[in-house]
């Protein structure tokens, strides 16, 4: 019957679109596994030097206020 081979070829690309899109999803969680782990720690690496920074930076006003303190 036409109507059934219709149906059937039909079920058959949507099958073989799905196995496509979830290796291209699969490709896109591999990259994210590998880059976002790296920027979390970049990211708290930079924000750690930002506060070491703000710490600094009040030891710097008070020298230029009261230069005997040094």
């Amino acid at each position: 019957m036409v109507v059934d081979d219709q149906i059937s070829q039909a079920l058959n690309r949507i099958a073989d679109q799905l196995e496509e899109n979830g290796a291209t999803l699969t490709r896109i969680a591999n990259h994210y596994d590998g880059v976002v782990p790296v920027m979390t720690r970049n990211a708290k690496r930079v924000e750690k030097a930002h506060e070491l920074e703000e710490e600094s930076f009040g030891d710097k006003v008070k020298s230029i206020f009261n230069p005997q303190a040094n």
